[in-house]
């Protein structure tokens, strides 16, 4: 289990086990504009929106997290989509310390794994900050009005513990979403590796 997020390429000394910082519930959406890696094209929070509500995904390449859970992600994707949820997916790593994390490895990595989302690249960070975003994977739910219901984890599940990927906590918001019930307000954050902030 990479509990220090070791990877090849990496240095260890700025990979470590990072929660959710957990943004306040009811927060507006950030807007954003940012080049989509797969389509080369500018979007916007407006653009990815859905008429349910909208997910934004904080993910990079190679985080043993993000990989561990991203064939769920993109299944929870394509299976709500249809429900009318938008989803999106932003990667904020600095590209230069981490050129692993840049565009063409984006666009790679978007097409190996068959993102049906934008997959963009915040290079000034400023999203992620917006978001105040921490790890990766990051997830937040939007409602219909933009408003955060849902941020934290995906399921239970992390490298190594042995606990089936079944993307349980955002299935449950986004089922709720639909079908307008009240959030559980009990949400347990996400953990994965920092960000790679610029110094």
């Amino acid at each position: 289990m990479h509990t220090n997020c070791d990877l090849q390429g990496y240095n260890t000394h700025t990979m470590s086990l990072t929660p959710s910082t957990m943004l306040a519930l009811g927060t507006t959406a950030p807007d954003f504009k940012l080049i989509d890696t797969v389509t080369n094209q500018l979007s916007s929070f407006d653009d990815i929106r859905g008429k349910r509500g909208t997910v934004v995904m904080f993910i990079c390449n190679h985080c043993p997290f993000v990989i561990h859970v991203v064939d769920e992600l993109v299944r929870v994707a394509n299976d709500y989509r249809v429900l009318g949820f938008g989803f999106v997916a932003i990667s904020s790593n600095d590209i230069e310390k981490y050129p692993q994390d840049g565009p063409l490895e984006m666009w790679k990595n978007a097409r190996k794994n068959n993102f049906t989302f934008p997959y963009l690249l915040d290079e000034s960070q400023e999203v992620a900050k917006a978001y105040d975003a921490a790890c990766t994977p990051d997830l937040y739910l939007f409602n219909a009005q933009d408003k955060l219901v849902y941020r934290g984890q995906l399921d239970d599940s992390r490298p190594g513990n042995g606990i089936p990927v079944n993307g349980r906590n955002l299935r449950e918001a986004l089922d709720a979403e639909f079908n307008s019930k009240p959030q559980d307000k009990n949400q347990k954050p996400s953990m994965g590796c920092n960000i790679k902030w610029k110094e």
